[in-house]
């Protein structure tokens, strides 16, 4: 299986950017609004210029209590991990391993196409181990 064809299988394929500029309070809106644990950082929308995570914002918090007042750029990770759509979700679910990564931006030909999530990987997963163990139990009571 393909990284394109998780992305296929989420039920929401919207992808939810922050300017660099943006407070980390907005961003801590925006992930609430959208229920969603990280979120990109994009001056235009389309380029990847970092990923920000809830991680990133509770160690901040702990660091130091105005970070809601600083900006996005401030506490985002600028060497973000990325895949292409056409890799082997195998290789995607090592990479999340290795790094200790829960969300890996998308690209295609260098322009951001999606967010995959840990979450993600684990439903397609399961969902190719349900298709498997409904083929072996059809063979098994036809023959």
């Amino acid at each position: 299986m393909r990284v394109n064809d998780v992305l296929k299988g989420k039920q929401i394929q919207e992808i939810v950017t922050i300017s660099p500029d943006a407070t980390v309070a907005e961003l801590v809106s925006l992930m609430a609004r959208h229920n969603i644990g990280a979120v990109v950082v994009s001056a235009d929308g389309t380029a990847l210029d970092g990923i920000v995570s809830e991680r990133d914002v509770v160690r901040r918090l702990n660091e130091e209590s105005t970070v809601l007042d600083h900006t996005v750029s401030s506490i985002m990770t600028a060497e973000v991990r990325t895949c292409e759509g056409t890799e082997n979700v195998t290789d995607l679910m090592q990479l999340m391993t290795d790094q200790r990564i829960r969300h890996v931006p998308v690209l295609t030909d260098g322009a951001l196409t999606g967010v995959i999530s840990i979450g993600d990987v684990v439903k397609s997963r399961i969902g190719e181990l349900e298709f498997e163990r409904d083929q072996l139990d059809k063979y098994v009571h036809t023959t």
